[in-house]
């Protein structure tokens, strides 16, 4: 008896994850892991995690949460208390009055992104964000149907954004334009003066500001603003934060939004659609990390300011290669285009042949190529060595 002919099936893919990207971080670490079960050593400069413990006293706090029965489903926009603490927190950091009703606890910061984005953008609706800037911004906003507009992030100014170039590219179509600052890949800052120009070219229009904070505690000069923080401003913004790079609870997954309420109602709902809530107990450990010992935070802010210096200083000798001291956050966007290579094949052979893993230019948009993103949360110790291997690929190669 014939067996009956297998009939494949192709997958009914819908039309919208066409448009879905992607966080070329975790593809590159996992090809440089895969080098490493063959026995190759890698450096990884790749992944944007602080390389430090979480602080011990919300390790501690969420010890005991456990062990106090935090386990259970929580409410989906947050445990009150939490949200109640970022409040104040956010209130007096940036200097605005805010209710706990304007915060959404989220578990990670990317569900601000994404759940802002599906409540706001409707088909063809104009999103302005940094080029190059953080991947997610641009996949998101496509993903929702919205038309991603670039605002291009240039090396002679320090990569902030050019004010006057947004002012031109705000339409009548645009919804919603991002920020972000200290900004990843660049270390860019956007100074009081230049957020304050952002909002006076919006002016009376309708129009929101998604606020990426995420890095506001590792900046290296001056302290932080935030256009939440600007008269008239505070109803429009949506300002996102979280926990993973201040207090490196980067597998802890919480982050948080802070909104105008009506907007916080819809994004809390997304949330019960989606994940029905952050984990209870880390949210206890969240309350310790804003209102215990902050000495971690800067003794951790303050070593990746001298990684930043040493790399840069280091990657200025080697042929070919040139990097800006960053003014925040913990990457060196370094300047390849006197290598003559271009960025993703030269990340590649770096990764291939000299062991250092780091990513194309590219991988942030197109105004990112001819540079290398290299994360300095590694040891001081294998960034020297990251350096010397550079250097003598480079006098190989170039």
């Amino acid at each position: 008896m014939m067996k009956p002919e297998t009939v494949h099936h192709e997958l009914p893919l819908a039309s919208r994850m066409s448009r879905l990207g992607t966080e070329t971080a975790f593809e590159v670490l996992v090809k440089a892991r895969a080098l490493e079960r063959q026995g190759k050593s890698i450096i990884h400069l790749e992944i944007g995690e602080p390389d430090f413990a979480t602080p011990a006293n919300v390790v501690d706090a969420a010890v005991e949460a456990l062990r106090g029965g935090w386990t259970h489903y929580g409410p989906s926009a947050g445990l009150p208390e939490l949200r109640e603490a970022i409040a104040e927190y956010v209130s007096r950091t940036r200097g605005v009055k805010l209710a706990p009703e304007e915060v959404v606890v989220t578990p990670g910061g990317k569900p601000v992104m994404f759940f802002a984005m599906l409540a706001l953008i409707e088909d063809g609706d104009e999103v302005l964000y940094p080029n190059p800037g953080f991947p997610i911004y641009e996949s998101m906003i496509e993903y929702a149907g919205g038309k991603a507009v670039p605002v291009p992030l240039r090396e002679e100014r320090d990569f902030a954004m050019d004010v006057d170039e947004l002012a031109r590219l705000i339409t009548d179509r645009t919804k919603l334009i991002i920020l972000n600052s200290p900004q990843n890949p660049t270390g860019g800052v956007l100074s009081c003066g230049e957020i304050e120009q952002v909002a006076q070219a919006i002016g009376e229009r309708n129009i929101l500001v998604l606020s990426d904070e995420i890095y506001s505690r590792l900046q290296f000069e001056g302290e932080p603003f935030s256009i939440i923080s600007v008269p008239g401003m505070k109803e429009r913004t949506i300002l996102l934060d979280g926990f993973s790079k201040t207090y490196a609870m980067t597998g802890w997954r919480i982050g948080y939004g802070v909104m105008r309420a009506d907007l916080a109602t819809y994004v809390t709902r997304l949330m019960t659609n989606s994940n029905s809530c952050t984990a209870s107990f880390t949210q206890r450990a969240a309350i310790e990390a804003l209102r215990g010992d902050q000495a971690p935070v800067e003794r951790m802010r303050d070593e990746f300011e001298q990684r930043c210096k040493a790399f840069v200083t280091g990657l200025n000798r080697i042929k070919g290669f040139h990097g800006r001291m960053p003014k925040g956050a913990f990457y060196v966007f370094a300047n390849i285009a006197a290598t003559g290579w271009k960025s993703k094949p030269l990340a590649d052979a770096l990764l291939d042949q000299a062991g250092v893993a780091a990513l194309s230019g590219t991988a942030f948009g197109r105004f990112g190529e001819g540079y290398l993103r290299f994360s300095v949360a590694n040891s001081m110790e294998n960034l020297t060595e990251a350096l010397q291997r550079i250097d003598a690929w480079a006098k190989q190669n170039l």
